[in-house]
């Protein structure tokens, strides 16, 4: 819905509240995954949907209060229901199965797992919050004009730095891995903690859950400011190894920052994902890292051993039926919530912080300009070169050449990650529509830089070679 809010904002909205209501949201507060399993978890996203759509949809100061207040107490409950029903312990370390990320992991994470135990997922607990930061943000919209939002703002500002904390502290270092820099799925089997090695998206999402808090926002909610000052002053053990509230050096526009890795930590992923070697693809960032590809990653356990090795276009596992692969495609929510996290970062930082990118290439960039990077390279799937042809189409002559083909565009469900290759249903899913978004993003940043005016038409259609840098 986030594409789709440019064509039609009320249709957008109306399709938010419609799995909210009675006749898809189950009284426990669940919401239904899809039309042929209700009941499988997928990653909590609704609130991030909603909250980018309440936004697109309306200037500032006239945007739609009445929509974002029906869904926000709705997901209100949905919330509890992942906090009552995903956190086995009680810890704030959560697991909610594959969420959406299908064969990712070296078991099926909706089964039964072969060794017993159970996980504690980097992914599961990073969206739970990405969910939090999300909530707390339209709350602090909602109590600009109604006072009692402010109480379930602290509760969710609360939140948010007790899952943060267990997510990089609890039990010593929490999910991360230090001699690696990345975050893991632990396995607990019979008093063990086993982080289970795998670079993939996995260890990427953590990054998800960034907000910035602005001081003009938080000087008119006195209630909230004054709540959260005594968190900070009297919860000192939880601001160890957080960044969730060091102020930013330009006094004349303070705000404060909501993330899961400290600065330190967000570098050293940083390295990972910005790595042509391992995440960073041509056409976006890989599910898996490449680096899989001659060192696979190996678990043996009574007997069996379980193996992830770089996959980039058709699954060659049986998991999920062997069509839905994360084991080296590059997917496109995936890849657009990283896009959009690290604007947010960016906002924090400035250009106090810069990274290699790509990793060897000897040019440092800014957090904004490495978005729109990867922005670029996404894009790139879709634009033809000077021959006609798309990545996207696979070397399909038809596409580049046949009149009557060549500007039937199919949206894949992922793309190959060395290629950029379509993969998958070629015609109905929905998120790689997020394109848009980048195209148009893009656009406006071309025109910026040369000038021209923001209604200013851009008659390029021409892709930009995918191993250049953006101009």
């Amino acid at each position: 819905m986030v594409p789709m809010a440019r064509i039609d904002p009320e249709f957008a909205k109306q399709q938010l509240i419609l799995l909210l209501r009675e006749w898809y949201m189950h009284p426990s507060g669940q919401i239904s995954a899809y039309e042929w399993a209700f009941g499988d978890v997928n990653p909590p996203v609704h609130a991030w949907a909603a909250w980018r759509v309440y936004k697109i949809t309306g200037p500032r100061g006239k945007r739609d209060r009445v929509f974002l207040a029906r869904v926000f107490q709705k997901l209100l409950i949905n919330f509890t229901w992942w906090v009552n029903r995903k956190d086995p312990e009680g810890k704030n370390l959560f697991a909610g199965g594959f969420l959406g990320l299908d064969n990712i992991g070296v078991f099926d994470r909706s089964a039964e797992l072969p060794t017993g135990g159970h996980l504690e997922q980097a992914d599961g607990t990073a969206w739970m919050a990405f969910f939090c930061a999300t909530m707390l943000s339209m709350a602090l919209e909602l109590a600009s004009e109604d006072p009692a939002y402010e109480d379930v703002a602290s509760k969710f500002f609360e939140h948010f730095v007790s899952i943060v904390d267990a997510m990089n502290t609890l039990g010593g270092m929490g999910l991360w891995d230090e001699e690696d820099g990345f975050y893991y799925d632990q396995l607990h089997l019979g008093g063990q903690q086993i982080p289970l090695k795998v670079r993939s998206m996995v260890g990427l999402i953590p990054l998800f859950a960034v907000e910035a808090l602005e001081e003009e926002v938080l000087a008119k909610l006195p209630g909230f400011r004054r709540r959260m000052q005594w968190f900070l002053d009297n919860r000192r053990d939880l601001a160890h190894n957080i960044s969730y509230m060091a102020c930013s050096e330009d006094a004349a526009d303070a705000h404060r920052l909501l993330a899961i890795p400290s600065r330190e930590r967000l570098e050293k992923v940083l390295r990972y994902l910005l790595d042509e070697k391992e995440f960073l693809s041509p056409y976006g960032v890989r599910a898996l890292s490449r680096v899989h590809m001659s060192h696979p990653y190996v678990f043996r356990v009574r007997g069996m051993e379980h193996r992830v090795d770089y996959d980039p276009g058709e699954s060659t596992t049986g998991l999920f039926g062997g069509n839905s692969n994360w084991r080296g495609p590059i997917w496109f929510p995936v890849n657009y919530l990283l896009v959009e996290a690290l604007e947010r970062y960016h906002h924090f930082y400035g250009s106090g912080l810069k990274v290699e990118c790509p990793v060897g290439s000897g040019r440092f960039l800014n957090l904004s300009e490495v978005s729109r990077e990867i922005a670029r390279r996404l894009a790139s799937c879709f634009l033809p070169d000077r021959s006609g042809a798309r990545p996207c189409h696979g070397g399909d002559p038809r596409f580049a050449r046949d009149p009557f083909w060549r500007d039937l565009v199919l949206f894949h469900e992922y793309f190959h990650g060395d290629t950029g290759r379509g993969v998958g249903a070629s015609h109905q899913t929905g998120w790689t529509a997020l394109v848009v978004r980048c195209l148009e993003d893009l656009a406006a940043e071309r025109r910026r830089v040369a000038g021209r005016p923001a209604g200013a038409r851009r008659r390029e259609t021409r892709a930009p070679a995918p191993a250049r840098a953006s101009g």
